[in-house]
């Protein structure tokens, strides 16, 4: 299975679990009054929003290109990314953040409680659930991470795709734990004000897990090229080529997940004909083109160009 396949995998049981879950949340919250089941409901629903707009930005970014945009539309997934990033943070993290002050502002500390059975059953099914979204989000994310950590993954990966949906799994049932310790806690100790802070706290996870994917996201936008490690690789190949004397400066940038550009200039070694270079050029891209598949495109400039097809190439200055 590919890594764009299973990212859509994983986004889809995400979408489902979401849906179904925000559905019995809010249910849930009706009936007994919690502030934390409120956050914990708009959670979800928004993590059902952001699972719809990764999946449209992993199908435009498949679309070919065209002449309005001719390196592809592969930064759309970026883009959307970016996009989920503030909506977690605005309406995900920022409405459960006001409806905790609120709960506390309005609600006196010995204040009745509704009975938290709802509660807790809607938590059971919700953890279950949402495990099931996780687990296959995560059995996706250790497929495509290998042997890398998994933050060296998050920081080094261009598709955001499928750590988005991790990230998001992974702050979800965090946020039922802690619903669950508002309420229990609040029951325990008869004090609703525990509740509210249950659900500033879950709204402070997902603007901490916003930033994560805003930070990310905001390198891919502007241009994020290959590590230096994957630069010095590319550099090497260039220059063990025969007919190089040296490569001068190397430029790269994922324009999509899974579409590298490679700009570089390269110095020719004295007395190489135009055919000899041209040859040259074509053994480079296809080292490339078969160590780092996510390259697509590969442009190389001579710094002197021979004045015919036998002249030889001027020396390197």
């Amino acid at each position: 299975m590919t890594t764009q396949s299973g990212s859509k995998t994983a986004v889809v049981a995400a979408i489902a679990g979401n849906l179904i879950i925000a559905v019995i949340k809010f249910i849930a919250a009706a009936i007994t009054g919690s502030s934390a089941m409120i956050s914990e409901g708009i959670h979800s629903l928004v993590d059902t929003g952001n699972g719809g707009l990764v999946m449209l930005g992993i199908r435009q970014a498949t679309k070919p290109a065209d002449e309005s945009h001719p390196f592809g539309y592969g930064k759309s997934l970026y883009f959307w990314t970016q996009i989920v990033a503030i909506s977690i943070f605005g309406i995900g993290g920022g409405m459960s953040l006001y409806e905790g002050i609120s709960h506390i502002r309005h609600v006196a500390p010995a204040a009745e409680m509704g009975d938290p059975t709802a509660a807790y059953i809607v938590l059971a099914i919700a953890l279950l659930v949402e495990g099931g979204s996780f687990s296959v989000a995560m059995k996706q994310f250790r497929r495509a991470k290998g042997n890398m950590g998994a933050w060296q993954y998050i920081r080094q990966s261009k598709d955001p795709s499928l750590y988005t949906v991790v990230l998001e799994d992974s702050a979800a049932m965090l946020g039922l734990v802690f619903a669950f310790l508002g309420i229990f806690l609040g029951h325990l100790f008869h004090n609703a004000y525990l509740d509210g802070v249950a659900s500033i706290v879950i709204g402070l996870l997902l603007m901490s897990v916003a930033g994560i994917l805003a930070s990310r996201t905001m390198g891919l936008l502007l241009g994020e090229g290959v590590t230096p490690d994957e630069l010095k690789d590319i550099w090497t190949r260039v220059e063990s080529d025969p007919a190089v004397d040296r490569a001068g400066t190397i430029l790269t940038m994922y324009i999509g997940p899974h579409d590298l550009l490679v700009n570089m200039g390269v110095c020719f070694t004295a007395g190489t004909t135009a055919e000899q270079m041209h040859e040259a050029i074509r053994r480079i891209e296809d080292d490339l083109k078969r160590a780092y598949p996510q390259i697509n495109r590969v442009y190389i400039e001579a710094e002197s160009l021979p004045a015919g097809a036998m002249t030889p190439a001027l020396p390197c200055s």
